[in-house]
């Protein structure tokens, strides 16, 4: 049976964005599970990078936090971005002094790297046509 949270229980929000990934992170200051998209944790990201990726500013942290996590676009690494960038801002709002510790180690700084767009004349974003002389 899961444990649904009630709907007067405190928590704090936080958006994270990474690439086309948008997270929307609900953080409960209690232990308990971290669900993403109404699916564990774990089984939502079964590779072990990812997992500690998305985790880390809570790992900085060092608190006993639960989670719900709604997350949608992008790929699998976009995603645990996203969640990762959501986590700090939550953490931020759940507790404004935390926010020097977050800033130095890069987890509030949004990452804007995306796709370039291709242009006209060219294969790709940047690849050109190979040019001939004659």
């Amino acid at each position: 049976m899961r444990k649904v949270a009630s709907k007067t229980e405190r928590y704090y929000y936080g958006t994270g964005r990474r690439k086309t990934a948008v997270a929307r992170v609900r953080l409960y200051p209690h232990k308990g599970p971290i669900t993403v998209n109404a699916r564990p944790f774990e089984e939502f990201f079964p590779i072990a990078f990812h997992q500690l990726y998305a985790v880390e500013p809570i790992q900085l942290v060092e608190g006993d936090f639960s989670a719900s996590i709604k997350v949608s676009g992008g790929g699998i690494s976009g995603q645990a971005g996203a969640i990762r960038h959501g986590f700090a801002r939550a953490l931020v709002e759940f507790n404004p002094d935390l926010r020097p510790a977050l800033k130095k180690g890069g987890f509030l700084t949004r990452d804007s790297r995306a796709k370039e767009r291709k242009k006209p004349g060219l294969k790709r974003a940047r690849k050109a046509p190979q040019f001939t002389k004659r």
